[in-house]
């Protein structure tokens, strides 16, 4: 291999590296930041807790910042009367839907962990088991305690990893949980809580 070649290679990797590392400090030192996400129902404004949910914050603001979100949906609403869990719960789910999305699925950051519990407006990530949350994201409607760590919803009792809140538009939160809906689902799971028509991220931004 040419030693120039060599060398220039070497550098290019480092400041790829060094940049990441700037990048992954910066947000270290950030409490919080706001992202404001566009939807064909209203803006809803999301307050991500990057000091308390440093993986998982951090995992939806990277998907923000590429575009990700952009041009996809809200498709699940989760009401009382709907829900085929226990116990019951209020939310509405959506995302890209990429199935395994364009980054590695992320580590459990459990509310035990995090201290971010799962009450009205917050905003937290879908997961199968535990270890492969990726691009997926829920809002709870009213107080959701069967969410947390310890408790039944999901066999393992590791809840769900919760990372921002909304602090503006729980009004269009309401309106997109109110949405029809219509059988149509590959899981009995989910079954009655497919969206008929889906509500669109337009898009969401950095504020």
């Amino acid at each position: 291999m040419n030693r120039r070649f060599l060398l220039k290679t070497i550098s290019e990797l480092f400041v790829v590296v060094f940049t990441g590392l700037v990048s992954s400090f910066a947000l270290s030192q950030v409490d919080t930041v706001n992202v404001l996400m566009t939807t064909s129902e209203g803006e809803i404004e999301i307050e991500l807790y990057l000091d308390r949910a440093p993986i998982t914050a951090g995992n939806f603001l990277r998907l923000v910042e590429g575009g990700h979100f952009d041009g996809s949906s809200f498709y699940r609403t989760v009401t009382y009367d709907n829900d085929n869990g226990s116990p019951k719960i209020e939310v509405i789910q959506g995302g890209p839907n990429q199935g395994d999305g364009p980054f590695p699925p992320i580590a459990h950051e459990s509310t035990e962990q995090t201290g971010i519990l799962h009450l009205d407006g917050v905003v937290s990530m879908s997961r199968g088991e535990v270890g492969t949350a990726s691009t997926e994201i829920f809002i709870c409607i009213g107080d959701q305690p069967g969410l947390d760590y310890g408790q039944p919803r999901n066999a393992d009792m590791q809840g769900f990893a919760a990372f921002g809140r909304v602090v503006r538009g729980m009004d269009v939160v309401s309106a997109i949980n109110n949405a029809a809906t219509d059988q149509n689902s590959y899981l009995e799971y989910t079954r009655g809580q497919q969206i008929s028509e889906p509500v669109m991220i337009e898009t969401v931004v950095r504020i």
